[in-house]
């Protein structure tokens, strides 16, 4: 009988290194595809194009927080893009200046010059994003690029940092060049997460059941849309490609999409597909902020866009896996900056 016991605690080890192989063989296949499907955050979103100086960097972010830009001196970028809430603000769709509502949702600007910038592809990069912003009716007010510069140029304090962000220009106070300091600002605004020292080779840097949900995440077929460096972002896809998108979400105004910009009738419904990099912490979802939790979300997802109904622990698991992209907030957009200081100038008569 103690033989057939030696024995049998024998089979049940060799029976365990044998599953915890095989485990490390499943976690070794999974982070060898998720290096081919996903990338890590870089350290910034500079380009040639595009490049990050500190200087420029430091007056973005005192442009950004500063609401004497807009109209009544009582909104900036981060009404809309709040660091407590990941970049948004938590509204379904944002409320601009003099109450002005905004036809979608605030995207997040956190790694935002990594992705297509808007819901319909309408601007360039972020830093022609700045630039529509200035003179929108929404989200600025003003009546032309000159008034923001006019309103600039009367504030003690920016004449010397707009000098030393664009040394070599005769007159640095220009839409163009707020609009590069902002730009330069955003593409500094990168959040690594535990996803990218996963994807780094750290593969104990997800929980086993994050893995399992990242596991699920591909092969649900979510990788068709939400693939790269911004798990998404980087293409257009129709909202609703399995049925009509409203059914699931519930919204009341139906958003035509990217038809509006192009004309083109292959683009009716069709918007940028969402990076979901910090998902976890930027609700309400779509481009109507018509979800109010990431689960619905996902299981909304799964239904319209591949016709399949997620269980109940499949999409706990998909989350789990989400909530990895969060990553810490920069410390120069967690922290407000002090502003030039004084009121505005009035001009001379």
């Amino acid at each position: 009988m103690a033989n057939l016991c030696v024995i049998g605690a024998g089979i049940a080890a060799v029976l365990a290194i044998s599953l915890a192989t095989a485990a490390e063989e499943d976690d070794v296949t999974l982070l060898k595809r998720a290096q081919e499907l996903f990338q890590p955050l870089p350290k910034d979103m500079a380009t040639p194009e595009s490049p990050i100086i500190k200087e420029r960097v430091d007056l973005g972010q005192q442009l950004f927080f500063d609401p004497r830009l807009t109209v009544d001196s009582n909104m900036s970028c981060a009404s809309c893009h709040q660091p407590a809430l990941y970049g948004t603000d938590a509204l379904p769709t944002s409320i601009g200046v003099r109450q002005r509502l905004h036809p979608r949702n605030a995207p997040t600007n956190l790694n935002s010059a990594l992705n297509i910038v808007h819901w319909r592809g309408d601007r360039e990069s972020v830093e022609d994003q700045v630039i529509k912003a200035l003179i929108s009716p929404i989200t600025s007010g003003q009546p032309d690029l000159k008034a923001v510069e006019d309103r600039l140029g009367r504030i003690p304090g920016y004449a010397s940092a707009f000098k030393a962000a664009f040394a070599d220009a005769a007159n640095p106070i220009t839409a163009q060049n707020i609009a590069k300091a902002i730009g330069a600002y955003e593409r500094s605004l990168v959040t690594p997460s535990a996803f990218d020292a996963y994807l780094n080779g750290k593969s104990d840097a997800l929980s086993s059941t994050a893995r399992t949900g990242l596991q699920k995440f591909i092969n649900t077929g979510c990788v068709m849309c939400h693939s790269g460096v911004g798990v998404g972002g980087g293409m257009y896809q129709k909202f609703g490609v399995v049925e009509d998108y409203w059914l699931a979400t519930g919204s009341t105004n139906i958003d035509k999409g990217r038809i509006d910009v192009t004309k083109d009738p292959a683009d009716l419904y069709v918007f940028r597909v969402p990076s979901l990099r910090n998902v976890a912490m930027t609700a309400p979802y779509f481009h109507d902020g018509s979800v109010s939790t990431l689960p619905e979300a996902v299981r909304v997802m799964a239904r319209v866009q591949l016709g399949i109904t997620l269980s109940d622990a499949d999409t706990s698991d998909i989350v789990a896996f989400l909530e990895s992209l969060t990553g810490d907030l920069p410390a120069n957009f967690a922290t407000v900056p002090t502003l030039p200081p004084g009121s505005l100038v009035p001009k001379e008569k």
